[in-house]
């Protein structure tokens, strides 16, 4: 995050160097040497502290490293309280207002972090969500024409959001998750989707920051964060976050335990099938979880499982489900020749799916015969894909590659397995029950597409530790705000004969931010003009009518008279 004035380039030699990226030329600090004395070598660590201005080569625009780095140098003064549009967009804080009333969090996070503190954290969110951004040093601009949620509705520049996200300790953030879930019944029988993504980080000093398996390679190296779903209730229970390299299995084991330190007890796991192993098996059992989990049609188990109940139930009218296009049939049996309990089995057939994978598989094996014949009677190396589909012939005398007799009876076998899926769950359920639960999934799955899409998190724009795990932390509870707003739009919806296309969570906010308040010569906001019907529809998700709007308007109003 660089912020929005210029500094004097440092003047330390051997310290500051430079680098060229594009049209940028940016300053780097080194911060230490690290001699390893086994390798005989000194590892150097740099860390950017801004980029050289344009116009002027002895200045720069710093980053949160410099501040942190050269703490004795003086900055500009803040922009001033009065610096505020005469034309305010109104319509989405109100709506983002009434659902943090409505969930408590403006109680929660006051008593926590302090008002000026949770104001910051609440105007950020909302920034989040109606600009599907997150870089800090826009927040000022965000803020010169909207209401905001600190105290007296102040605007802070982003020198201070960029202090600010230091200063918030990982004792706070545990308090709030800790707060969040206590008031939860946690008798009540709930279902907990969890997943994870990860997401890129350049920062060099970030610990949790590391190169592993990124679902959006960049070449930059990646955190992972997850988050656990409450399906009944439609909202994030809790967020972890953990270095690159740990990957989605091993990490389960470690959730459920912090599930357990929340005081969740009648609860099951609907997971993804990245989770599926025999040993968070045996750890949900030994904790008396029940879950539901999908399984790759590939797992050697599920292959023997289809191939022994195949024709069975395709084709029978009383297995369909029409809901969800597909035929399924349940089986009760052991997953694993280990295993000391019985499971139940849930297969699927979907004859759309299978079109649709039949004709992928087709297409790849007839690009992989033309890649083969482009380096016929060559020496070539050849990845285990071709070895898998493909009899490699080769001359024993040259060793270059004749050609790949296709290996029919495992591309027949993957054909016949085409159209099938299965999920596993620990409870008695029929098929429909089970498909019905995991589908329900969808809905955490669009968590993960709204976290990188619309709240603008799919990098952090951050060069430190605290600033890093602040700003997940306040895209989680941006989560929390979006997700409510997502619901309250989705049960509207339903209401209606006919589902509008601006019931949905963007175009509502882009309608909502047309309500707006001008400023006149006497220094008091007024509303531009009436509500349209578009948007009292929309306001109406949220229980809010003209009325209020008018009442909320005042407010602002009041709030502001004093201060411009």
């Amino acid at each position: 995050m660089y912020l929005s004035y210029l500094v004097d380039v440092p003047e330390n030699k051997g310290k500051v160097t430079f680098r060229n990226k594009g049209n940028a030329k940016y300053v780097y600090y080194e911060y230490d040497r690290i001699y390893d004395p086994t390798k005989q070598y000194t590892t150097v660590k740099r860390v950017t502290i801004g980029k050289v201005s344009d116009d002027d080569k002895t200045k720069m625009r710093p980053n949160e490293n410099f501040r942190k780095y050269f703490p004795e140098v003086d900055i500009p003064e803040e922009r001033g309280d009065n610096c505020r549009s005469s034309c305010l967009k109104a319509g989405a804080y109100m709506v983002i207002n009434q659902t943090i009333k409505e969930t408590g969090l403006d109680k929660k996070l006051e008593d926590i972090f302090g008002n000026k503190a949770a104001g910051i954290i609440l105007d950020f969110a909302a920034y989040s969500i109606v600009t599907e951004g997150n870089a800090a040093q826009y927040y000022p601009d965000y803020a010169y024409n909207h209401p905001l949620f600190t105290p007296d509705m102040k605007v802070y520049s982003d020198s201070t959001i960029s202090d600010f996200l230091r200063t918030i300790s990982e004792n706070q953030r545990q308090s709030f998750l800790d707060c969040w879930n206590e008031e939860r019944n946690h008798r009540e029988r709930i279902y907990i989707s969890y997943d994870s993504t990860n997401k890129n980080c350049e920062a060099g000093n970030i610990s949790m920051v590391e190169y592993g398996a990124a679902k959006a390679d960049t070449g930059t190296p990646i955190f992972n964060y997850a988050v656990g779903y409450d399906l009944n209730n439609s909202e994030p229970l809790m967020y972890e976050k953990y270095p690159g390299s740990i990957n989605d299995v091993s990490q389960l084991q470690f959730m459920v335990e912090k599930v357990k330190g929340y005081g969740y007890r009648n609860i099951g796991f609907i997971l993804d099938r990245g989770y599926f192993s025999k040993d968070n098996l045996k750890y949900m059992d030994s904790n008396g979880f029940g879950f539901i989990i999908m399984v790759k049609g590939c797992k050697e188990f599920i292959s023997e499982q289809v191939r022994n109940h195949k024709g069975t139930f395709e084709n029978d009218w009383a297995n369909q489900i029409a809901e969800f296009g597909v035929y399924g049939k349940t089986v009760h049996t052991f997953v694993y020749p280990a295993d000391t309990k019985k499971r139940y089995v849930h297969i699927f057939y979907s004859a759309g799916k299978a079109a649709g994978e039949r004709s992928r598989l087709e297409e790849n094996i007839r690009e992989m015969q033309k890649y083969l014949a482009r380096y016929q009677d060559t020496e070539h190396n050849f990845g285990p894909l071709f070895h898998k589909y493909f009899h490699m012939h080769y001359n024993k005398e040259t060793g270059h590659f004749v050609y790949g007799e296709p290996n029919l009876k495992v591309i027949r076998d993957e054909l016949d397995l085409c159209g099938y899926f299965a999920i596993i769950s620990s409870e008695k359920m029929d098929a429909k029950e089970a498909i019905g639960l995991y589908k329900n999934r969808d809905v955490s799955e669009k968590v993960f597409r709204a976290d990188k899409s619309y709240l603008g998190n799919r990098s952090l724009r951050v060069a430190s530790e605290e600033a890093a795990s602040t700003k997940i932390f306040i895209g989680f509870i941006a989560l929390i705000i979006r997700c409510k707003i997502y619901t309250a739009l989705k049960n509207k919806a339903k209401e209606l004969v006919k589902k509008p296309n601006y019931l949905t969570v963007p175009a509502a906010i882009r309608e909502l931010e047309k309500i707006e308040m001008i400023r006149q010569l006497d220094n008091v906001y007024r509303l531009d003009h009436a509500v349209t019907k578009t948007q009292k529809v929309i306001l109406s998700a949220f229980n809010i009518d003209p009325a209020h709007v008018k009442y909320k308007a005042n407010y602002i109003s009041e709030v502001l008279k004093g201060r411009n």
